[in-house]
């Protein structure tokens, strides 16, 4: 069994939901983001959803824009992505980590070589949000004979048919998109969600988290009520936005922010 699938079971038995939380790696430079890792754990977050910079993010608004701005200032490639994984790895064995990016940066470099780097340095799963399953199926080969998990995403307007499609084509979790638009962009609909969720349910029974939307404690507790995993990410990084120069400030905000949504998610 994967690090994901150990993770989410291992909550779900508890009657808990997974805290993902989401940062661009690299930003706001490369020396921070494993310490930044850390602390994500350290404040309770389950699994890590590290974001491959990339010029073009177009799934994502102008704070993960800006993010992944930042860390290509500093050259950041997925090559640096791998290295922080491995550093990480050096200190942490059990938490899952899902790189999150599009398909340019993977292409360049080869599906095979990409995958079998990203297993030696510890991933555990890849979200690559332009690359549909209709069109992955070399892809899927080699994360498969690679033992990494593929994660993709379901919209608000994804119909049943290829909701199924999906679900049979992830593995670790499906992300769902909670709004209609790009990342940070619109509030949160509980409602609206568990409505989805109970039809992804029908189609598979695949941990579905919930990402999109999430901005505070109040908005993840209400979502781990009826997802598998809650998945943050603008309010994390905008919070690093802020504090950008002080690499204190950013590790202790962002720890109080990722700390005070576990806190919620478990009361």
């Amino acid at each position: 069994m994967s690090r994901i699938k150990t993770v989410i079971s291992f909550l779900k038995d508890a009657g808990k939901s997974a805290l993902i939380p989401y940062i661009t790696g690299g930003d706001p430079e490369p020396g921070l983001t494993v310490e930044l890792m850390h602390a994500l754990v350290d404040a309770g977050a389950d699994i890590i959803e590290l974001g491959v910079p990339f010029s073009d993010p177009m799934a994502d608004g102008p704070v993960i824009q800006l993010a992944c701005e930042r860390a290509l200032e500093h050259n950041v490639s997925l090559a640096d992505i791998f290295s922080m994984v491995t550093a990480f790895r050096s200190k942490d064995s059990s938490t899952p980590v899902v790189l999150m990016g599009y398909l340019n940066p993977i292409e360049r470099m080869g599906y095979n070589t990409f995958t079998k780097r990203a297993a030696d340095a510890g991933v555990d799963g890849v979200l690559v949000v332009d690359l549909p399953p209709e069109e992955g199926h070399d892809f899927l080969l080699e994360m498969k004979a690679n033992n990494l998990d593929s994660v993709y995403l379901i919209a608000p307007t994804t119909t049943d048919d290829r909701i199924k499609t999906i679900c049979d084509a992830s593995s670790g979790y499906v992300y769902y998109v909670s709004v209609k638009g790009v990342t940070g962009s619109a509030s949160l609909d509980v409602t609206s969600v568990a409505e989805k969720l109970a039809i992804i349910r029908e189609k598979s029974d695949i941990p579905v988290g919930v990402g999109f939307g999430i901005k505070d404690a109040e908005s993840a507790a209400a979502v781990s009520n009826v997802a598998d995993g809650v998945i943050v990410g603008s309010v994390i990084v905008n919070t690093i936005a802020e504090n950008v120069g002080d690499h204190a400030a950013i590790i202790s905000k962002v720890s109080s922010l990722v700390s005070s949504m576990r806190q919620a998610m478990d009361a």
